[in-house]
């Protein structure tokens, strides 16, 4: 696994929800190698351990990666308070990302809550061919819906107090989606029972499906037991970590 750790500027800041950040941060060397569902591991200055964030997006061009988060504690409070201009320190780009062919002709992207951002990149790449469903608390938690539309992606969005888009669950629209056949693959990010609901309907309807989990980490390379997950492969289980051998997994591969 190729990562660099270093200190890089932030150039760019904004709230783009309550207690929601986005931050475009300059790291060439980071955007190069970079891919889909990789994640980034930053310090703060008071905390031994980093918090991991998954990557939103990668703009090789411009040397830049984006990263979007939700403030969940005292960590992720410090990291918000770095602005435009400062240094943020991270090792990257880590963990195993999705797998994108470019010969499918469909692909369901879901994102709930938080595990929205990692699907960004995956529209910009599939643009058209995709259909982003997003899920959210409440009107007032919603993200990236026009990000979402400008890659060419259908955009379809569902609130669990019905406040914006479809009152419900995005198995809803999923499920329906599903029913109707073509889909080449599913990919998806977001709270265990979604992701278990998800897994359950393409096994039932023969998807490939690839999720991306979201666990507590340490070291975020693989040399700690901090993130295992029960898995399996080639008819035997072991203990992944999630860290290095994900956050993606084959759907198939995951013992719910």
């Amino acid at each position: 696994m190729k990562y660099t750790q270093g200190k890089y500027i932030i150039v760019g800041k904004s709230a783009i929800a309550k207690e929601i950040y986005s931050f475009e941060i300059n790291c060439p060397e980071i955007a190069q190698i970079a891919v889909a569902g990789q994640f980034v591991h930053i310090r703060t200055g008071s905390f031994t351990l980093r918090r991991p964030i998954s990557i939103c997006g990668i703009n090789k061009n411009k040397g830049t990666i984006r990263i979007v988060f939700e403030i969940r504690g005292e960590g992720t409070s410090e990291i918000a308070r770095l602005n435009e201009g400062d240094l943020i320190d991270m090792l990257a780009p880590l963990g195993h990302g999705f797998t994108v062919n470019p010969d499918f002709k469909k692909v369901v992207l879901i994102g709930g809550g938080i595990g929205t951002p990692p699907m960004l990149t995956l529209a910009e790449t599939y643009g058209e061919k995709a259909v982003a469903i997003s899920g959210f608390r409440n009107s007032s938690a919603v993200i990236l819906q026009e990000d979402f539309r400008k890659t060419g992606a259908e955009t379809i969005l569902c609130t669990d107090d019905g406040s914006a888009g479809i009152h419900g669950f995005v198995t809803q629209p999923f499920g329906e989606l599903a029913g109707q056949g073509g889909i080449d693959a599913v990919y998806a990010c977001g709270p265990m029972p979604m992701l278990k609901n998800i897994a359950a309907l393409c096994k039932e309807k023969n998807i490939y499906c690839e999720i991306s989990l979201e666990e507590r980490m340490a070291c975020g390379i693989g040399a700690c037991l901090g993130c295992a997950c029960r898995t399996v492969r080639n008819d035997e289980e072991y203990f992944a970590h999630v860290c290095k051998d994900g956050p993606v997994f084959n759907a198939e591969e995951v013992l719910w």
